[in-house]
Parts: C-alpha cells; structure tokens; sequence
C-alpha cells in the first residue's frame, strides 16, 4: 500500500510566511513595518538667543547715576549709610543666570526714592520656538498689559481733525487717568508758554506712555501717578525693553514728603530712559 506524503506543521508554517513576505515585494507594496510618510529627514530645532548670562544686577548701575536717579543719597547724615544705600539689595532667585535682580530705596526730608532694576533671560523649552521668540512673546504680554494709549496726534493732524483736540491726551502724562489740577505733567499746567517752546498739549502729549522706537529690539515707557490731591502723590515711571532673549525692566518712582507735592515727568522720564541706555550696553557690553 502506498504511503501518503507527510509535511511536518513548522514547515507549513515556514512556506506560508516565505509566501506572504515573497507576495508583499512582487505586487510593489510597501513592507508591513515600514512608517507612511516618512522622507527620511528630521526637523531643525530652534536657534538659541543670543544671551547666556546676565549681569549683577546690583553692580549694574554706577555711583553717579544712583546720585542722579537718587538724590537723596547726598542727604544720608554719615558714609556708612550711603555705603549701604549704593550697594542696593539684591531679588531672591535661585539662578542667576536666568534672573537677576537689584533695589535701592532712600529716605531723605524731602522726598522717598525708589529704583528697581531686573534683567530676565528667556530660555524657550519648545524645540520648534527660539529662545528670542519666546522673549517677543512674553514682551508682547507685558506691553498689552500696560494698556499704552494711541500716540496723540500733533500739529496740524491736530488742527484738521474733528473738535480740534486730537493732540489732547487723556488724563495727565502720568497716564493716572484723572483730569488733575494741571499740575500732573511736571508742573507745566496752566503756566504761559514762552515763545517758541512747545504748547502744554503737546508737552502732555510728548511725555504719555508710549512705545519707544530707539531703544533695543522692542521697548516701553510708563508712566503713572497715584490719585488724590491731599497727600504727596507718587510718580512711578517703568521702562520695558528687550534685546534678543534678555527683557530689562526698570522701575523708578518717588514721592515727596510735602502734601501736594507732584513729581516731575519730564525730569523722571529722561532719567529713567538714560538707564535703559545704560543698561542695554551693559548687556552688549
């Protein structure tokens, strides 16, 4: 009697597999593990910023310009407590390489000086964004939250629009948003203009908040003072700039001690503005 073939079953098994993988290949399809949509290259991560350290913050600012900034250093009755003023007092931070920070603060007769100055380098953890982009972001928020007014309108925009009052800020230069007694704006008020110098409007209008065009990548100025008539009123003016993925805020404000007493715009402003100039060639520096 004749035998029938026999095929053991790992051998089966072994011939449909070879068949399978064999048919894949013949008919142009693609192997069963190979990945859809795959071109073989891989994405090119973001360019870090240009900064990877900071400066000491307390170091930053020299004797002279504290002595102009704080004037009431000079005041102080011996040296070891001008010492102690010029030294300033350094923010906590755990790293001082991603922030750091410094504050001085004089009392003196006549007035409470207070400057604060913080340099924040930005680092982006997202491969896809720049360290500089993450900086412009986080920029952009503050300045939206400083609520900044239009630029008033000067001249003859002023004269040709509607009512005339285009180059009239809203509120005082401090950007307080009161009305005030004319006196808000450095105490040009309701003085005569002498002639030739620019009118009270658009002196106001000069010194309100505003976005400022010269200074490092991207930059602001603020400038606020706190209601009320019957005590001395603060003058805060806060400047935010950024270089690359370094923001710098400095923030100065004083108020004197006599009631009614109103800092001076102009004066805080231009001081305030000549630090940010500093300050940005401390970090290019």
């Amino acid at each position: 009697m004749q035998r029938k073939a026999y095929v053991p079953g790992a051998a089966v098994l072994l011939a449909a597999l070879l068949a399978g993988c064999t048919g894949a290949s013949d008919d142009g399809g693609s192997p069963a593990d190979s990945k859809g949509g795959d071109t073989g290259t891989t994405a090119v991560a973001a360019q870090p910023g240009k900064y990877r350290t900071l400066p000491e913050a307390c170091g930053a600012v020299d004797h002279d310009t504290l002595d102009t900034l704080l004037p009431s250093i000079a005041q102080l009755p011996d040296a070891a407590q001008q010492d102690q003023a010029y030294e300033g007092e350094a923010a906590l931070t755990y790293d001082t390489d991603r922030r750091d920070g410094c504050s001085w603060k004089v009392e003196s007769a006549t007035a409470t000086d207070h400057l604060s100055v913080d340099f924040e380098r930005v680092v982006s953890y997202d491969n896809t964004v720049s360290d500089d982009n993450k900086a412009e972001e986080l920029y952009s928020t503050r300045e939206t939250a400083a609520d900044l007014p239009e630029p008033a309108a000067t001249g003859s925009d002023a004269s040709s629009s509607p009512g005339g009052d285009a180059g009239t800020p809203s509120g005082d230069a401090g950007g307080s948003g009161d009305s005030g007694d004319g006196n808000d704006s450095g105490g040009s008020g309701s003085e005569p203009t002498p002639s030739g110098s620019a009118s009270p409007t658009e002196t106001s209008a000069a010194l309100q908040p505003r976005v400022l065009d010269d200074l490092a990548d991207q930059a602001f100025l603020d400038d606020k003072l706190s209601a009320g008539s019957s005590t001395a009123r603060q003058r805060t003016v806060t400047v935010v700039f950024r270089t690359s993925n370094v923001i710098v805020t400095i923030e100065y404000a004083e108020q004197p001690t006599a009631s009614g007493g109103v800092p001076d715009s102009e004066e805080m402003q231009d001081r305030a503005r000549k630090l940010a100039d500093v300050l940005a060639g401390k970090l290019d520096g």
